[in-house]
């Protein structure tokens, strides 16, 4: 792997972003957006006292761990429709440029995109709600790290989509995240979940880190059973979203289905 080339591409989707003010929305505004309304909800609805603060430690530490999954599996998915919406995919696929350099210079920039967006959330906090997301203290590594893998994964299957089905599946790359993050108990425990959606609930690896947020929100010690087995799950999709888009990129050149991106 070339690191050089790797860096090419992460430096190509910062310029892109650089010089359109408008790809900033989900960089900077969004973070902002969702950190006041949940933040407002839960003093809202949240009861008085002490209570209060851990309703806003429930809320703003679940928006912040949600940018995580947002940023990079967005990041990644973007990444890649850059280059279809610049038509400049034919361009890489003749050019020495692996798929692991590629994925791993998007990447990059995705990481990027994440530390901004949990920085917005937490100035947010501290400033607007006078609260802090620090509660999560050490427990907010694996937790990151862990939804950082299954928003990698997610971007990895909206590729693949793209890759298959044409431009037409790049609403996945918001619909997957409008299915799967209700699915995970954000805000919630799984157990408000309609019975039926709730085995759903329990084997997807991001309703494990939420259920681990909330306990240690609320003072308890970080439950490693719940973090171990959304590692595991996300390990599983990690593996079987790396093996579905490398099938769909076979069938893309097989298929001479870059003509649809030239």
């Amino acid at each position: 792997m070339s690191w050089l080339r790797v860096r090419a591409i992460a430096r190509r989707n910062t310029l892109a972003v650089l010089r359109a003010p408008q790809r900033w929305f989900d960089v900077l505004v969004w973070p902002l957006v969702d950190a006041v309304l949940f933040g407002s909800i839960a003093v809202a609805f949240g009861e008085t006292g002490a209570a209060d603060d851990v309703a806003l430690g429930f809320f703003l530490s679940a928006v912040l761990l949600f940018h995580v999954v947002f940023q990079s599996q967005v990041g990644l998915a973007v990444g890649f429709m850059e280059e279809t919406w610049s038509r400049n995919l034919l361009n890489l696929l003749v050019t020495p440029l692996r798929e692991t350099e590629y994925v791993a210079g998007v990447l990059v920039f995705a990481l990027a995109k994440v530390a901004i967006g949990i920085t917005v959330v937490a100035i947010v906090a501290a400033l607007a709600f006078t609260t802090s997301v620090g509660a999560l203290g050490f427990a907010l590594i694996p937790m990151v790290a862990v939804l950082f893998v299954v928003g990698t994964s997610v971007g990895l299957l909206v590729i693949g989509m793209i890759l298959r089905f044409g431009q037409g599946a790049e609403i996945l790359t918001w619909g997957f995240l409008a299915i799967w993050l209700p699915l995970s108990g954000i805000f919630y425990p799984v157990d408000a979940l309609p019975a039926l959606l709730q085995p759903v609930s329990q084997v997807l690896p991001t309703t494990h880190v939420f259920a681990a947020a909330r306990t240690v929100v609320d003072g308890g010690a970080l439950p490693w059973s719940e973090l171990g087995w959304a590692s595991l799950g996300a390990v599983v999709l990690l593996v079987g979203s790396a093996a579905f888009v490398v099938k769909m990129l076979a069938v893309f050149r097989a298929r001479g289905y870059v003509s649809r991106h030239t």
